[in-house]
């Protein structure tokens, strides 16, 4: 199921939020119908925190089946219920926004070139996947410009012909192109999805609707 919806007022779920295929974390002030509209969208369940005192959950963290990238000014106690179930890597580099600079799948990840290497193998070692530098369509933070679930990879009009067949070896999904929120190019900020769902940004319009319920296959 897609719903749309907004937190913290704004249409760019994806900064405020991080899912994967069982639980959604969002800020602990979330309303309830937001709350509500996630769990019904995405057959999750979740967890209300904040990051080192941020409700920016989505910029700071990234999440897949396996294991959990977090903000270094983050810590175990904002995220215990991860603990027994995740690995866990509060990462130390200049680039601390995680959520936007990783793209993480259950298979493959992908991050923003700026990070250092060996924070990009500690990356693919807690995610437990490989872990490569690349930009999509010109943009770094690739977390924010883009979005993977276990069935397809969706990515902004700006992504070139050989980058999509580059993505479809990396992540081994089908690679669509779409927009969000009114024509946002940031895909991965304006949307929560996991393979039974979607919370989608509320400035999206009827023919994205569309677009990404047909390229999620929901």
């Amino acid at each position: 199921m897609l719903l749309k919806g907004r937190i913290h007022n704004s249409p760019y779920i994806g900064v405020f939020s991080a899912s994967n295929e069982e639980i959604a974390i969002v800020p602990n002030d979330i309303s309830k119908e937001e709350e509500e509209s996630i769990r019904r969208s995405m057959d999750v369940e979740i967890h209300k925190t904040l990051l080192g005192g941020s409700p920016l959950i989505g910029s700071l963290m990234v999440i897949n089946s396996h294991g959990a990238v977090i903000t270094d000014f983050a810590d175990l106690e904002d995220v215990p219920f991860l603990k027994s179930d995740y690995n866990i890597l509060f990462v130390n580099d200049k680039i601390n926004a995680v959520g936007n600079d990783i793209l993480a799948g259950d298979k493959a990840a992908i991050v923003h070139p700026d990070f250092d290497n060996e924070t990009v193998k500690l990356i693919g070692e807690v995610l437990d996947v490989e872990a490569l530098k690349m930009e999509i369509g010109g943009i770094s933070t690739v977390g924010s410009a883009a979005l993977v679930t276990k069935k397809a990879l969706l990515v902004n009009p700006q992504v070139s012909d050989e980058e999509v067949e580059k993505l479809k070896s990396i992540f081994n999904l089908p690679v669509y192109i779409v927009t969000a929120n009114f024509g946002s190019l940031y895909i991965g900020a304006s949307m929560i999805a996991n393979s039974k769902g979607a919370y989608l940004g509320d400035t999206s319009t009827a023919v994205e609707v569309l677009q990404i319920e047909e390229a999620l296959g929901i």
